[in-house]
């Protein structure tokens, strides 16, 4: 039986590449058409986007499930594999003019984070291309990727939903890091650590599984490592619309313990 692949998700991030970067400066860009399934606003920019991954995905006929943060769940033909879709990851980067955000795709055989298979985040405006296969690695490009072997805390990525309340509670571990940064899409911080460009990445608010399910699988088959910031495992979660988690991610193993350890306090 025909089965998504990783060549498949290349042809729709094509499609996406040819359409979305002019809609950047568009004079409605910014203009809220709803709040999406998530509860978070639908920019046109979003269901343009969504609406063109969910058109390519039913043309191929394959059973899916569907997650996506504006549609919710969706079944084609009469569903199957999980496929996590966040549109546009960074969208009020998008609408700002902000030129980073992408498009993030995820599939796994189950309903857990565990069971991930394919991942697949486009740079819409670069056109950079990550993607993992499990067991095969992780790709940049075409080029394999790896974490960074260090044991220096060089830069750390983070995301703060409520910065008032977020970032004195992630302050210790900022303060051992040379730099941050906070570029508001988790999908491709998670490529940077994958890459070798950061060391950390940490999000201590819930989020839900489709911001980051790509870029787990991205991470993990570079050699990374993902937790809670609490070290809780997160491989068991439920990709759904409403599980969440906040999440922690290092380049290797003794980062990991060294950001645990200042974050326990």
């Amino acid at each position: 039986m025909k089965e998504l692949s990783i060549d498949l998700l290349r042809d729709i991030g094509a499609q996406l590449r040819g359409i979305l970067p002019q809609m950047r400066f568009a004079h409605d860009a910014g203009r809220v058409l709803k709040r999406g399934a998530s509860g978070d606003k639908t920019f046109q920019i979003d269901k343009i986007a969504e609406e063109t991954v969910f058109s390519m995905l039913e043309s191929l006929e394959i059973p899916l499930t569907l997650v996506s943060e504006e549609m919710g769940v969706i079944e084609i033909k009469g569903g199957g594999e999980t496929v996590l879709i966040d549109p546009i990851d960074g969208s009020k980067n998008a609408v700002s003019g902000i030129p980073l955000f992408c498009t993030s795709i995820a599939v796994s055989e189950s309903e857990r984070l565990k069971d991930l298979r394919l991942a697949y985040i486009l740079n819409i405006l670069t056109g950079d291309e990550y993607w993992a296969v499990r067991g095969e690695g992780s790709y940049l490009n075409g080029d394999p990727i790896s974490t960074d072997p260090s044991t220096d805390i060089k830069v750390v990525l983070y995301e703060t939903q409520a910065p008032g309340r977020d970032i004195q509670r992630i302050l210790p571990l900022l303060a051992l890091s040379n730099r941050t940064r906070c570029f508001g899409s988790t999908a491709l911080d998670l490529c940077f650590v994958a890459m070798g460009a950061a060391s950390v990445y940490i999000n201590p608010a819930p989020t839900r599984s489709f911001d980051f399910a790509a870029g787990v699988l991205i991470v993990k088959e570079a050699g990374g490592v993902v937790t809670s910031p609490a070290g809780e495992e997160v491989s068991e979660m439920e990709l759904s619309m409403k599980k969440t988690s906040p999440l922690l991610v290092s380049a290797n193993i003794d980062i990991h313990k060294k950001a645990l350890q200042v974050l326990k306090g």
